[in-house]
């Protein structure tokens, strides 16, 4: 019998860059992100219950008018639910709620990626397993001139100054879109990965991540136009 898969989307109110982001109108969505992301975690196959944790009534009051019994709400602490609020203390708060079993971690931010993409990643860090990683978290493969201290990172401007950028090694960006590992990862490390994760390559249209008003506006229109699904 498989370990149950419990989708951990924790989503507060008070946006501090895109007012209401969450569960504004987005792309013909009366209800937005929030909206979305409930159909395509709903919608999974492998995904067995979706715990949202949010301190925003609004939010909460859309998920309890949605018919499932798939969401498990959490009325979240203020104090878990401010800007300052840092990803170990969610970590500890996702223990919290899911201490059995597998633990999905995503964000109504990402809404490209969708229940396909989750089904997928939810197979491939089964498969993985077996061949010893630990974890999983999706990232997106960066092709271009990096430098950190006045130097580059990624090529040896003594062999080639100005290399072709599709021969420059690609560096993985984690893109929060999608974390997975088990209880006892999150137990044992204190984090939502473990020693030795599985990096999951999402293309930067499914990866798009919605931070900043114009992160907003390009996935409004990337999604009018057909671009990726929903």
């Amino acid at each position: 019998m498989r370990h149950k898969v419990t989708c951990f989307l924790p989503c507060r109110a008070g946006s501090q860059r895109v007012l209401r982001k969450n569960i504004k109108p987005f792309a013909g969505f009366e209800y937005g992100l929030i909206q979305i992301k409930l159909q395509q975690l709903l919608t999974s196959e492998l995904i067995d219950e979706v715990v949202l944790t949010t301190n925003d009534d609004d939010i909460i009051a859309y998920a309890k008018s949605v018919e499932t019994d798939k969401i498990r709400i959490h009325k979240r602490v203020e104090n878990l639910s401010s800007g300052a609020t840092s990803t170990d203390q969610l970590v500890a708060h996702a223990l919290e709620l899911i201490p059995k079993g597998h633990i999905l971690w995503t964000h109504v931010t990402s809404p490209f990626i969708t229940r396909k993409h989750y089904d997928q990643i939810i197979r491939v860090y089964r498969d993985q397993l077996e061949n010893g990683f630990d974890s999983l978290m999706t990232t997106t493969a960066i092709h271009g001139f990096l430098w950190q201290n006045g130097q580059p990172i990624n090529y040896d401007r003594a062999v080639e100054k100005w290399p072709r950028t599709q021969t420059l090694e690609a560096i993985q960006e984690v893109n929060s879109g999608a974390f997975i590992t088990s209880s006892d990862i999150y137990r044992s490390f204190d984090d939502r990965i473990g020693q030795r994760p599985y990096l999951y390559e999402l293309d930067k249209l499914t990866s798009h991540d919605i931070d900043w008003p114009e992160d907003f506006i390009v996935a409004e229109c990337m999604a009018e136009k057909g671009l990726v699904e929903l």
